[in-house]
């Protein structure tokens, strides 16, 4: 039996889980998350080496049983292995997606979804510029509305900053997060703006209390992590947004709101090929710029991968 439903699989990870959902969303059908934890000895095996009849999941996972989805959308190694074994036990009536490299063969999947600095090719890949995501014009309009009240008292230029943190490549620790505090001070202060800052769960406690000791005062907000996310109310409010260039996710959900996205360098280890790949593409592509310690405009060129990897995605499915 099928159900005329999508399982979005994934880790948990709130990168992946995003990315799922955003393309979940943009396709259509309803919606059941499942949270993928590996059994041993499969979380250490890639899928290419999983035998037909593996699950591969630990008693913590959610479980995957019939009814099989009529979509799966995984993202993530974690998600590669049970994404194929619920494609073989439905007979091959649940479609396959795939977000990122799936680190095997991509004929396996019904289609794969991989940003180009994945440097993945196929007739069943769709190429995209960054990551696909859950930015709408639609989303930005209502949660800014949502976030109307509550953002009365910051000014223009309203500037949103997504400030990301450690991730085994990028460095955010105290003096980078004192000089970004300093800078958005004295941009704030030369522009008479407003400051929306988002920190992430990579941020830090220390980095956080940073941001908003530095960024303290009338016209600036930093979010605590606590209560509401205003994510999506401060990018729809923006006119401007700054973002640290440690997560292609959150570069490409500043990038899809058509507005200047100014990124802001962190120091990194050596091994950020694949992020500066994706970050030159997307200042060739006019999508960003290098924040120098003022607001530039320029026009932004329409950057909407999620919409064209969900259109292909109900072509498959008929719909």
């Amino acid at each position: 039996m099928i159900e005329d439903v999508c399982w979005i699989l994934t880790d948990g990870k709130m990168g992946m889980v995003a990315q799922a959902r955003g393309l979940a969303e943009a396709v259509g059908l309803p919606i059941v998350e499942k949270t993928l934890r590996g059994g041993f000895p499969w979380r250490f095996l890639p899928a290419s080496l999983w035998p037909p009849g593996v699950m591969g999941l630990s008693p913590r996972s959610d479980s995957l049983t019939p009814p099989w989805p009529r979509l799966t959308i995984s993202c993530g190694r974690h998600g590669v292995g049970p994404a194929l074994e619920v494609k073989r036990r439905s007979g091959g009536r649940t479609t396959a997606v795939h977000i990122q490299h799936p680190r095997t063969r991509p004929s396996r999947f019904d289609l794969v979804v991989a940003a180009a600095h994945d440097r993945l090719s196929g007739p069943n890949v769709e190429v995209t510029a960054g990551s696909v995501h859950r930015v709408t014009r639609a989303r930005l309009d209502e949660e800014a509305g949502i976030w109307a009240d509550r953002l009365s008292a910051i000014p223009h230029p309203r500037i949103a900053v997504l400030i990301g943190g450690n991730n085994g490549i990028y460095q955010l620790g105290k003096p980078e997060t004192h000089a970004i505090a300093e800078a958005l001070d004295r941009l704030a202060k030369e522009t008479g703006g407003g400051l929306m800052v988002t920190p992430s769960r990579r941020t830090g406690d220390e980095n956080t209390a940073i941001l908003r000791e530095v960024l303290s005062g009338s016209g600036r907000i930093v979010w605590d992590l606590t209560g509401e996310n205003p994510y999506f109310g401060f990018l729809g409010s923006a006119g401007a947004v700054i973002a640290t260039g440690d997560s292609v996710n959150m570069v490409s959900e500043a990038v899809a709101t058509g507005k200047p996205v100014h990124i802001l360098d962190l120091p990194h280890n050596g091994k950020a090929a694949k992020f500066e790949r994706f970050h030159k593409a997307m200042r060739d592509a006019g999508a960003t710029r290098p924040f120098q310690g003022k607001l530039e405009t320029w026009q932004v060129p329409e950057v909407d991968d999620t919409a064209r990897a969900a259109a292909r995605v109900r072509s498959i499915l008929g719909l």
